[in-house]
């Protein structure tokens, strides 16, 4: 996907025109010994910090990331999502983080696709943490928290259930369903029977040039794939390109690794719009699970909005299964 996991909701429509980002910055509060700004809260004994981790702070993040991916774990915001945005730079990457920490320890990560849309991921131990839960939601309730504008906005929460629930109990709704998909690596993948080339500086036109064409409104240039390429996650990624037997570039996607033993992302793919249903969606996303294979990922994963039928075929046909719907939650203005 070209877009945030919003797509459908409505509140892509901002991203996709002005080609940037528009953040809520966070009340300016107590402060660590590194100067970035925090906001505690407090519940019972504990003391639950929520901030922005900084440029300097992104390395803990993507490594909290790459800790808490697991096969057979819910679907939750992966280092490659980071890896992705950072294609607006490394700024722009840390004003869109928020953190959830107590004693110095991160136990929740958000991305902030949007003004109006919060991606969020939990640390396994901490998915049952009343406190943490009930934290979260009051900070993506209340907009002068500085995690989420005003108006109608969504919370991708899907890996934790308490989070849900007392979503659900604050009158915020289940938003249109979304489908992930896995594909198990233990066992070689298949040759895709298309020519498939690895990206590099070089060829940063091509892999930019097929995104542009694959989504209508994309707003991936060349400078945008160099800064997404400078960025921590890119060191465990790769993108590839597709070819026709006359040498077009067809279809492209962009893999990231969580490490090795990790399930590994599939974000973005997509197929030149001039030169679809021929079975390079297919052939792409089969290339694409090789490539995670070799760089040790256990499994492969994506996810697609439902009412994407022919996405959902695409990622099935290339070996990938089906697993439940999951949901975004929003509130109305």
């Amino acid at each position: 996907m070209d877009v945030a996991r919003g797509q459908g909701s409505g509140v892509t429509a901002c991203l996709r025109a002005d080609g940037g980002l528009s953040l809520p910055t966070a009340p300016t509060g107590r402060k660590t010994g590194c100067g970035l700004p925090l906001r505690w809260g407090v519940i019972g004994d504990m003391a639950i910090a929520v901030g922005e981790p900084g440029v300097d702070g992104l390395s803990e993040v993507v490594g909290a990331l790459r800790k808490w991916q697991h096969d057979g774990a819910p679907m939750q915001l992966h280092p490659g999502d980071l890896g992705w945005f950072w294609r607006f730079g490394a700024e722009a990457t840390a004003a869109a983080v928020r953190t959830w920490s107590r004693d110095g320890q991160i136990l929740a990560v958000g991305l902030l696709d949007h003004p109006a849309l919060l991606r969020l991921a939990v640390a396994p131990a901490a998915q049952r943490d009343e406190e943490l839960a009930q934290q979260l939601v009051e900070d993506v309730t209340e907009p002068e928290r500085g995690v989420l504008v005003d108006g109608k906005v969504h919370v991708d929460a899907s890996m934790c259930t308490m989070v849900q629930d007392l979503l659900s109990k604050d009158g915020w709704h289940a938003d249109e369903p979304w489908t992930p998909l896995r594909r198990d690596l233990t066992k070689p993948v298949k040759d895709p029977g298309v020519r498939i080339e690895v990206i590099g500086p070089e060829q940063a036109h091509v892999r930019t040039a097929v995104q542009r064409a694959s989504f209508d409104g994309s707003t991936f240039t060349d400078e945008r794939w160099h800064a997404m390429a400078a960025g921590l996650p890119y060191a465990d990624a790769r993108c590839l390109v597709a070819y026709d037997g006359r040498g077009d570039a067809v279809a492209a996607v962009t893999v990231w690794s969580a490490g090795p033993g990790k399930p590994g992302l599939l974000e973005p793919m997509g197929v030149h719009r001039g030169h679809r249903g021929h079975g390079y969606g297919e052939a792409i996303t089969v290339a694409a699970a090789a490539a995670l294979r070799e760089l040790g990922s256990s499994s492969a994963i994506v996810c697609t909005p439902s009412f994407n039928v022919g996405a959902v075929a695409t990622y099935k046909s290339a070996g990938f299964q089906r697993l439940p719907e999951i949901h975004d939650h929003y509130r109305d203005a």
